[in-house]
């Protein structure tokens, strides 16, 4: 694991802002609403050869007993016992705050590097007021404003100095699965679970998790990034601002991982938003696979029960039907880890590769079994085809005349394909080109 830096202070003091400059892109949530990151927020970074982590906690409010900042408080404690050196972040603007001392006494205690950086430090008057920080009782101020990028450098060149030196470990690409689904149907609670860590803030308040939270696990011998996204809504329903950027987010999760794993409530059912996403999902040609969470509620578990619940998924998206479903229980552990094995399948299934003198026989069987329609007086034909790329799979075909091929052949064609070499959970790319 690479060193690990926590970015910790009462809200609003710029703690996004300083992630975001100095991860050096826009990954967490920077808004000037009280208490917009809630979850802790990881990024990379790398500074003068070298690499580590930075985690963005959400504002510690020590007095306040509400869920979510209970929650929050609980993540900045982890986040301080995950790290190698804390950046303990005030306001220079505001100048010592009663909540900033509260957060002191709990730093004082650690047996880890602080250093005190004053943000907001836009000019050489709040550069020079920033000394009456050193009152909070740490040894090393900075004085920044995160805005501009002043004063971080020196930031940085001291944070590498005070890390613990790291080997740095070469290793295959980790798949990411990312939990996707609409608030409050169980996303966090599962990988809660899988990793048996509050490493996620779990309540029954729909969209507790604004960010994406990218958790590390090991299972099995395999490794896995599990990718924690903020509860998807109807957009018409998004009227804040922060609403917006934690689709945008999730959106991105999509783009970037490499299996998307929707988390279905049992007794909610399925709705548009959960075929929305699916078909995102599907035309960044992800790997898919579909998850009834709190099966523990339903009453009647049998076979026919499952297979009920696979019915209302396929009669929906019927085109999407090559997705695997699997029912589980988040609270009582029931097959989470078969979550995992069936992401696996889908990975294998990713990377099928199909050999051309195969591909072509199973092209001339289809066409016997159903040939290619006449159009304007000429029979079309396919020549021959070959699978040109795995992960995802893109088969491309020649033909004579391929602009008039029906698409109801073309998912005819896609059928026999699944119905031949399966490729669950993978869609399948289909290009037909002039021979």
């Amino acid at each position: 694991m690479l060193p690990i830096v926590s970015i910790v202070g009462r809200p609003n003091v710029g703690k996004s802002t300083i992630f975001n400059r100095l991860v050096g892109e826009r990954k967490a949530i920077v808004h000037d609403e009280y208490g917009v990151t809630r979850d802790r927020h990881y990024g990379d970074t790398y500074w003068n050869g070298v690499d580590f982590n930075i985690i963005d906690t959400g504002g510690y409010l020590p007095d306040e007993l509400d869920i979510i900042t209970v929650g929050v408080r609980e993540q900045v404690i982890i986040a301080i016992n995950e790290s190698d050196l804390i950046l303990f972040v005030v306001d220079s603007k505001t100048g010592i705050n009663m909540l900033d001392n509260s957060v002191a006494q709990i730093l004082r205690r650690q047996q880890k590097p602080v250093l005190l950086v004053a943000n907001k430090a836009d000019n050489e008057a709040r550069r020079l007021d920033a000394s009456e920080f050193y009152s909070l009782g740490f040894d090393e101020l900075y004085p920044i404003s995160a805005v501009s990028g002043s004063g971080t450098g020196e930031l940085m060149d001291r944070i590498v100095e005070l890390l613990p030196e790291h080997e740095p470990e070469h290793h295959e690409s980790i798949p990411k699965l990312a939990f996707i689904g609409r608030p409050n149907v169980g996303k966090s609670s599962l990988i809660n679970a899988l990793v048996d860590d509050e490493r996620c803030i779990v309540t029954d308040i729909a969209g507790t998790t604004r960010d994406t939270i990218n958790t590390f696990l090991s299972y099995d011998d395999k490794e896995y990034i599990l990718m924690d996204t903020a509860g998807l809504r109807k957009k018409v329903k998004i009227k804040e601002n922060i609403e917006f950027y934690s689709t945008v987010r999730t959106e991105k999760a999509i783009r970037e991982c490499d299996i998307a794993v929707l988390i279905l409530d049992a007794e909610r059912g399925f709705d548009v938003q959960d075929k929305r996403v699916l078909r995102q999902a599907e035309e960044y040609n992800k790997g898919l696979v579909i998850v009834w969470n709190k099966w523990d509620l339903i009453d009647d578990k049998n076979t026919h029960t499952v297979r009920e619940f696979e019915k209302i998924v396929y009669d929906a998206i019927p085109q999407m039907d090559y997705i695997p479903v699997l029912t589980i229980s988040a609270i009582n552990k029931k097959r989470i880890y078969k979550v995992l094995e069936l992401c696996d399948k889908v990975i294998e299934e990713k990377n099928k590769q199909i050999s051309t003198s195969e591909l072509n026989n199973f092209i001339a069987k289809t066409l016997l079994k159903r040939p290619l329609p006449m159009k304007r007086g000429k029979e079309l034909k396919i020549q021959y085809g070959l699978q040109v790329k795995v992960n995802p799979p893109v088969f491309m075909f020649f033909m004579n005349n391929p602009q008039d091929l029906p698409a109801n052949y073309r998912r005819y064609l896609e059928n026999q394909i699944r119905e031949t070499y399966k490729f669950a959970g993978v869609p399948i790319t289909m290009v037909f080109k002039q021979k």
